[in-house]
């Protein structure tokens, strides 16, 4: 019936939507630890939901900063949880590491580095997956999966593309299905993000462990494809951050991707946005 009263009175349309339900392993159960997370960077909205267990940021340790260009730490936990902990430290991590607004190549290989910091000395005890939804756009998604000790309960990230022509499709779990010709037009696309398959009659691809992907308009980028959403428009905008002119950003760009500088004559040669 609630079902039914939302969809009736309050029918949700939006480009980026992040939904969650916790488990609470970690962190009491109340208000303040409920996922979504949200703060501001940069002017920016950043919203951040996390499934699985971070030991680096558990309630009885003391939380590590992450990046070797140590900051400020402006961005502090309210609640107890794990999950809170390392969304602040990942936007401590951005906020020291710019001083003018990254592009989305260099945004992903940041978040990317992020992540492996996290992990690393832990690889076996961490289970971090996670949604980050930046600004109206964009949405990153990060899966380092595992189980926890004495669970078969298998915690991992996967997703679905739907796009025309629209089908019906039945949930895995309840005897229910929606034919999504009947609620969606020609020009939507929609990828769905989840721990597990939702459906039984779609196609779910399941993230390696340690992928990052940025969805964007329904579709998954990663690696030099992340320039693609750039050049949409769809990159960072701040009223109180600039951006790196485009010559800077594609030299950037260059040594991110290649590992390498380029002289003058590629720099006057660039003619692409990223």
């Amino acid at each position: 019936m609630f079902c039914v009263f939302v969809k009736s009175n309050y029918p949700i349309k939006t480009l980026n939507m992040i939904a969650h339900i916790r488990y609470a392993t970690t962190g009491a159960v109340a208000l303040e630890n409920v996922h979504p997370f949200q703060r501001e960077l940069w002017g920016i909205v950043w919203i951040f939901c996390h499934n699985g267990d971070v030991p680096k940021f558990g309630k009885d340790r003391s939380h590590p900063w992450i990046g070797q260009i140590e900051g400020e730490r402006i961005y502090n936990p309210i609640g107890d949880t794990d999950s809170e902990a390392v969304f602040c430290a990942l936007l401590n991590f951005l906020k020291a590491r710019f001083q003018t607004l990254p592009t989305m190549p260099v945004l992903y290989n940041a978040i990317e580095e992020f992540c492996k910091e996290v992990i690393k000395g832990e690889e076996h005890t961490t289970i971090f997956n996670f949604l980050l939804g930046v600004d109206e756009h964009v949405q990153f998604a990060y899966s380092w999966p595992g189980a926890r000790p004495g669970s078969s309960c298998w915690n991992g990230l996967c997703y679905t593309v739907r796009e025309p022509p629209f089908k019906s499709a039945s949930l895995a779990d309840v005897d229910y299905a929606v034919d999504f010709n009947e609620v969606t037009t020609e020009k939507d696309r929609v990828a769905v993000i989840a721990t597990s398959p939702l459906t039984n009659d779609e196609v779910w691809k399941t993230f390696e462990r340690g992928e990052l992907i940025l969805f964007d308009e329904g579709l998954p980028h990663a690696g030099v494809d992340v320039a693609l959403v750039e050049e949409k428009g769809h990159g960072l905008t701040s009223r109180v951050l600039k951006k790196l002119p485009i010559p800077e950003a594609a030299m950037g760009f260059q040594k991110w991707y290649g590992g390498t500088d380029i002289d003058e004559k590629e720099k006057s040669d660039l003619n692409f946005v990223i």
